[in-house]
């Protein structure tokens, strides 16, 4: 049924918008996730999500303790509308309820913080599982939640008087350094499997579509009729 509303959607689409759809899901990924914890200046966390958008990572996980996020549209460009935010509130347990959840799922909990146990970013083991990256404010970090519960811990060498990085800047380092090594690396199974990448296609596609949902609409009416 998807595959029929996909190319029934698909005709209101210029054919560079097609392309770009299918480029994209051809590099998207779950195999990393980024978790951002009560960032409270939007700027900031628009502008990392723009850069999971450029390196395709799938899932954003923000968690509201103290600030509720919303995207900032002069820096995140609308990017988030081809992510996956997933928020963590006092009802999904913030913290700890986000690490109990991504265990679940089977990934790894790296804080990326300098730490006794940490390991750099060029020496970092994709290969152990997918992983979920911990990124914390500027001004206080990350919470204890995180540290006391990690896995791993990454850091981003640093060799001048700072330090540490903007977390946009931090973000974007540690993403593109990871996700690169991830698509080179050809015994990891990173991509999309088939039913998620048919799922994220018709979202995207109904995102770009002007009135979507009433065109879909129509479409299963004239199917249904069709079959009678």
């Amino acid at each position: 049924m998807d595959d029929r509303l996909i190319e029934y959607l698909s005709q209101f689409l210029t054919d560079s918008r097609k392309e770009a759809i299918q480029s994209a899901l051809s590099f998207r990924t779950r195999y990393l996730t980024v978790c951002l914890e009560d960032i409270y200046q939007s700027q900031n966390a628009s502008a990392v999500l723009r850069s999971c958008d450029c390196f395709g990572i799938q899932d954003v996980h923000i968690v509201e303790r103290e600030h509720r996020f919303t995207p900032n549209p002069m820096v995140a460009k609308g990017t988030y509308k081809w992510l996956d935010l997933h928020r963590y509130r006092e009802e999904q347990g913030y913290t700890p309820g986000l690490i109990k959840s991504l265990r679940e799922n089977g990934y790894r909990i790296v804080a990326t913080t300098p730490h006794q146990s940490d390991v750099s970013l060029e020496n970092f083991d994709l290969t152990k599982g997918k992983v979920a990256l911990f990124m914390g404010t500027e001004h206080s970090g990350l919470s204890s939640d995180v540290l006391d519960n990690a896995d791993e811990y990454l850091k981003i060498p640093i060799y001048g008087f700072a330090e540490s990085l903007n977390i946009s800047v931090a973000a974007a380092i540690i993403i593109h350094h990871l996700s690169l090594r991830l698509r080179n690396d050809s015994n990891i199974a990173w991509r999309l499997d088939e039913a998620d990448k048919k799922a994220q296609h018709l979202k995207w596609i109904k995102a770009c579509v002007k009135n979507s949902e009433l065109l879909s609409s129509h479409f299963f009416k004239n199917l249904q009729l069709n079959s009678q």
